[in-house]
């Protein structure tokens, strides 16, 4: 069995973790330590994501098994970690037979997907109840929207071999207890995403959601953060008239309501301007300046400003790292993650084009760490697009402080919508509003 000892004296949780939200417990932590010399050992050269889950055997001790996402230096079967669930790489296997017939076959399109139906098949994945269904079942019972099914009416490629329910999948049937469990990636970072070498990363959502769903059930599971709701915040208005008032949005409040909480600007402007509308929004951790539109002719109004990119907007950030220009333009493209939501990707083929402008304002060395303040011009507005332009290695290569999706964990994310320029909607008139400046969001 492929458990190894973990020799401490560190206090179990209470509950298993939450893979899709969590903070490494110090004995995933202890655990990675010791996988990461075995990493050292095999020096992989590509970039890839490792895992850990500590769980206890029959007799209450405690160990740790050890995995990794998909083929590792092109093997599956290393000694020291789990093996697949399902190991579809054998040469003389039913799968390679297969797909060598199918690379000589014209009809290769329906083959294909006959022969991906049938290695989900293969892939009989266990919960902590000791039921047993294969990863179709599992992926149509999980996404029973009829849009989605004919959409996607199989899983993604890969779906099974992520750490996590390789992981589950081991301990499960060898009697295993799991106990908590991480994710981290080693080595360089992808070409279209950003990983951080070392950092950890919480399980994919849109091939491990469904399948870790169903895997989880039967355990004492850490409740998921995103169906507790948000926190309640002030917000403080900044500029009012009868068609239109601009607002503060703090850090953690909802620009419209979500799934767990209705409490939003959307919801509060409505409270006080029953016919009011947002034309646009800040993501959930950007604090800043938002407008609101009081009757329906200046929302329309509004909202034909910022289709034409005639708003112009600034915001500030602090980033990580060095930035040797101290005025420059990133063009990326960037794409949606299918996989793996909210995340974006640059994606140089189908990805909408973005475009940034950048200034620096200021430089300082914290704790013997050197950032950036910057001034941030967005000339379109994809999502998360000045989190990807500042993050990855083709744009600044300096992500945002306390950006958890594409940098490194903070108090806060240090990004704010400090101003904004448009055409007033009754009056004609150019205007420009700015925000107060978060309190102490520049002290590092």
């Amino acid at each position: 069995m492929r458990l190894h000892p973990l020799h401490t004296n560190i206090a179990k949780p209470e509950r298993f973790t939450w893979p899709f939200c969590y903070e490494p417990h110090p004995l995933c932590l202890l655990a990675c330590d010791e996988v990461k010399k075995e990493i050292k050992r095999i020096c992989p050269l590509e970039g890839k994501m490792f895992g850990v889950l500590v769980a206890e055997d029959s007799e209450g001790s405690l160990g740790f098994l050890a995995a990794y996402s998909g083929l590792l230096c092109g093997r599956n079967d290393w000694e020291y970690f789990v093996p697949p669930v399902f190991d579809a790489q054998q040469p003389d296997g039913y799968f390679k037979q297969k797909e060598r017939e199918i690379m000589a076959s014209p009809n290769h399109k329906e083959m294909s997907q006959d022969l991906q139906l049938w290695l989900f098949r293969q892939y009989r994945m266990l919960n902590a109840n000791g039921d047993t269904r294969d990863l179709v079942e599992i992926w149509r019972d999980y996404h029973q929207n009829p849009m989605i099914q004919k959409k996607f009416p199989l899983p993604p490629g890969g779906t099974g071999d992520c750490c996590a329910p390789k992981l589950l999948q081991y301990a499960y049937q060898h009697q295993l207890k799991p106990v908590c469990m991480a994710e981290f990636w080693w080595g360089a970072s992808p070409a279209s995403e950003i990983r951080h070498h070392g950092e950890f990363y919480p399980a994919c959502r849109g091939k491990c959601k469904p399948v870790l769903t169903w895997m989880l059930q039967g355990l004492d599971v850490d409740p998921d953060p995103e169906q507790s709701g948000f926190l309640h915040h002030g917000i403080e208005i900044i500029y009012e008239d009868d068609a239109i008032a601009a607002v503060y949005k703090p850090s953690g409040m909802l620009s419209v309501p979500g799934k767990a909480d209705d409490y939003s600007v959307a919801t509060w402007a409505k409270e006080r301007w029953p016919e009011s509308m947002l034309p646009h929004r800040l993501d959930l951790l950007t604090s800043g300046i938002m407008l609101v539109a009081k009757t329906a002719e200046a929302y329309h109004h509004l909202q034909d400003q910022f289709a034409a990119r005639t708003v112009k907007k600034k915001y500030v950030a602090i980033v990580e790292g060095e930035i040797l220009t101290d005025h420059g333009v990133i063009d990326l493209p960037l794409n949606s993650d299918p996989i793996n939501r909210p995340r974006q990707i640059v994606d140089h083929e189908h990805g909408k084009r973005a475009i940034t402008e950048y200034r620096v304002i200021g430089r300082v060395i914290h704790n013997g760490k050197a950032f950036v303040k910057l001034a941030l011009y967005p000339h379109t507005g994809r999502t998360h697009q000045l989190r990807m332009h500042c993050a990855h290695y083709e744009g600044l290569c300096c992500p945002i402080v306390g950006d958890e999706l594409y940098g490194h964990k903070a108090d806060r994310l240090y990004l704010q919508a400090e101003s904004i320029a448009f055409i007033h909607p009754s009056t004609g008139r150019q205007m420009r509003l700015f925000c107060p400046q978060d309190k102490n969001i520049w002290l590092l």
